[in-house]
């Protein structure tokens, strides 16, 4: 699904990237962590790149469109599937077809009385929730989310990863929670200064290694 052999990326003379080697197999659910600037964003947008078409991606400030409801926020998702007279008849009244495949979605991400509220009007969480909702309905094999949980109430985050995780063969996030993160995923990749510093089983994970990922330079 992903193979990286080596891949650098800078932003100007700036390198975040530098010579990172990864594979990621198809159905594998991996999580991503290390301290702030080790360039997990940046890897999330690489591996965007090498396989756009079949990715739905979790941006963490959202993405949304603040004056839109939170149905057409959803809707947007799968809006370069549908002609331009369906996507107009969808933005003046809701189709049938179109609620009767968000409205599930909505009631899983505990938002079904929101579904047609401004998405300004909403809370930080809320507007997460739609984010992840409209990842869930662009219905791609791979899921990639940056942050995509960090604003949800620590009680509720676990579920909302779950239901992420279900949604698609291939999930991989980045989180700012690790033991939220050790939970809820299989495989952990830990970045330091832009290199792969660890990639285990989440059960291999102990303190120790944690505290060598995030200790100070």
């Amino acid at each position: 699904m992903f193979d990286l052999e080596r891949v650098s990326v800078a932003y100007g003379a700036a390198r975040v990237l530098k010579g990172i080697s990864l594979r990621i197999r198809e159905g594998e659910k991996a999580v991503i962590i290390g301290p702030s600037g080790a360039g997990k964003s940046t890897l999330l947008k690489k591996l965007y790149e090498l396989r756009q078409a079949q990715c739905a991606f979790i941006h963490q400030d959202y993405a949304l469109v603040a004056q839109l409801s939170a149905f057409h926020n959803v809707y947007i998702g799968r809006l370069d599937q549908h002609s331009t007279t369906h996507n107009l008849l969808n933005l003046l009244k809701p189709q049938k077809a179109e609620l009767s495949q968000i409205t599930p979605i909505f009631r899983a991400i505990g938002m079904e009385e929101k579904m047609f509220a401004r998405v300004s009007t909403l809370s930080g969480g809320q507007q997460q929730r739609v984010a992840v909702g409209r990842a869930i309905y662009r219905r791609s094999s791979i899921i990639l989310g940056d942050e995509p949980v960090s604003a949800i109430d620590p009680h509720q985050a676990g579920g909302l990863l779950e239901l992420i995780k279900s949604s698609a063969d291939t999930v991989i996030l980045a989180m700012h929670d690790v033991q939220l993160a050790l939970a809820a995923f299989p495989r952990v990749i830990g970045l330091r200064e832009g290199r792969v510093f660890l990639d285990l089983p989440s059960e291999e994970v102990g303190e120790d290694t944690l505290a060598d990922l995030y200790r100070r330079s």
